[in-house]
């Protein structure tokens, strides 16, 4: 039985410059490509902003390959 791991990136509104970049995220995907990364999923989500307790929009990358 084939194993897998996964990574989860998260992409907020403010690392993006204010708004979702198709560069930034085409950037993104490319890099975790190259280490052998595929993409399995892209979830919108409120993600925790770096001060104070609130979130901000954002993106939840979610990456697999196999194990090993």
């Amino acid at each position: 039985m084939q194993r897998f791991e996964y990574r989860v990136v998260e992409l907020r509104e403010k690392m993006i410059g204010g708004k979702m970049s198709g560069d930034r995220l085409e950037r993104v995907l490319n890099s975790e490509a190259a280490e052998g990364w595929a993409l399995k999923a892209i979830t919108s989500a409120d993600v925790k902003g770096r001060i104070g307790p609130g979130g901000v929009d954002g993106l939840l990358l979610t990456f697999e390959r196999p194990a090993g």
